[in-house]
């Protein structure tokens, strides 16, 4: 029953929206529309047996109701096909113009296509209902009709466009605030990588300075490979896992024998867009706060695929585990930091878990909406 309501809720976020993909099932679109037109169709109803009632006529009211209701309906239907084939057919290019601001054209082709909807949807009502009771009482003749269609359509497709305008305005506001939070929390984990990988190299500088050496140089050419992405919004998952690699190199010539590691990413999942540096506090912190705090040898599994529309991203480690490691300074800070990057870009579709891996360590799982 939640998925239901889960998919309902899904179809009406972006219902009077162009999409080429769609987090919502077909059903829920398609429920969707009978809904709404249901509503529209009583609404008008509404009104139309108040101004039959003024004029002593409310008994004709309910004799048209059925082909009134079933009108909506079938109008109904043919704006769900008409805008599921501009979905399918037209270009992103077009789909993306119909979505931005809600200028002239854009109206003019919504008032339109709803001209046109609302036409067709009358004249296969008449063909599909003519003959139910009620409807020989409508008046069909070309001049009243077609004139009563055009006039509706400018009015309602009017007071959408000024919704519309109303709603991007809004969002557009609310998408410069959450770009002003992503790039502050952003802001904060690049310091973070770059404390601890300096750290790192200052460990070696005493006892070992010939691989303190090796790793600044190694740093330093990371570092220059790696500072672009850092300034992007969203970079391919490949950039980020090769970052990720190049940084678990890095600490092999600090650790030696007692890190391996591994990763595995198919083709689609490395295809995929995601923030920088999202991988990288989790190896940290597997680095960190698992295998560091052990005298055996430990291991970094990193990997990533696509599964039912989903990125599922995984690093996990053979380290001394979630539930005996204790608090250390700054303990938090980075994971913390990826729960509110992934809120700040998806919302609720995105998950972010950390749980005790088998036979010991701890797995970090994050599960977000494709980007392609």
């Amino acid at each position: 029953m939640t998925d239901f309501f889960d998919s309902l809720r899904a179809a009406r976020q972006d219902f009077f929206k162009l999409r080429k993909h769609r987090p919502a099932p077909a059903w829920a679109m398609w429920l969707m529309t009978v809904w709404i037109s249901a509503l529209w169709g009583l609404g008008l109803m509404a009104v139309a047996a108040f101004l039959a009632s003024r004029q002593g006529s409310f008994a004709m009211t309910w004799e048209h109701a059925l082909p009134f209701l079933l009108t909506t309906l079938i109008i109904g239907v043919v704006f769900h096909v008409v805008y599921t084939l501009t979905e399918r057919l037209a270009p992103q290019r077009f789909i993306d113009w119909t979505n931005g601001e809600p200028g002239v054209l854009v109206s003019v082709f919504f008032s339109v296509t709803s001209m046109a909807c609302v036409a067709g949807g009358l004249a296969l009502a008449y063909l599909l209902l003519g003959n139910l009771p009620g409807m020989g009482r409508v008046d069909w003749s070309p001049q009243r009709t077609w004139l009563s269609v055009a006039m509706t359509s400018v009015f309602v497709s009017a007071i959408f466009g000024w919704a519309a305008w109303q709603e991007w305005h809004e969002e557009q506001l609310k998408r410069r605030s959450k770009e002003a939070e992503l790039k502050l929390l952003q802001a904060q984990i690049e310091p973070h990588y770059l404390f601890n990988t300096l750290a790192n190299v200052r460990s070696l500088i005493d006892f070992a300075p010939r691989e303190a050496g090796e790793m600044l140089d190694a740093f330093t050419e990371h570092l220059r490979a790696s500072l672009t992405s850092m300034r992007a919004e969203l970079v391919p998952l490949d950039q980020e896992l090769a970052l990720v690699g190049h940084y678990l190199r890095l600490m092999q010539l600090r650790m030696g024998e007692r890190l391996t590691f591994s990763i595995e990413a198919t083709a689609e999942a490395r295809a995929a867009l995601v923030p920088p540096l999202l991988l990288q506090p989790l190896v940290e912190n597997a680095i960190r706060h698992g295998l560091e705090r052990q005298v055996e040898p430990g291991n970094v599994q990193v990997a990533a695929r696509v599964f039912a529309g989903q990125l599922h991203l995984c690093v996990q480690d053979d380290g001394i585990g979630l539930n005996a490691a204790q608090p250390s300074k700054g303990s938090g800070v980075a994971t913390q930091n990826v729960r509110d990057r992934l809120h700040g870009l998806h919302g609720n579709r995105a998950t972010f878990t950390l749980e005790p891996a088998s036979p010991k360590g701890t797995r970090a799982i994050i599960e977000l909406p494709i980007t392609p």
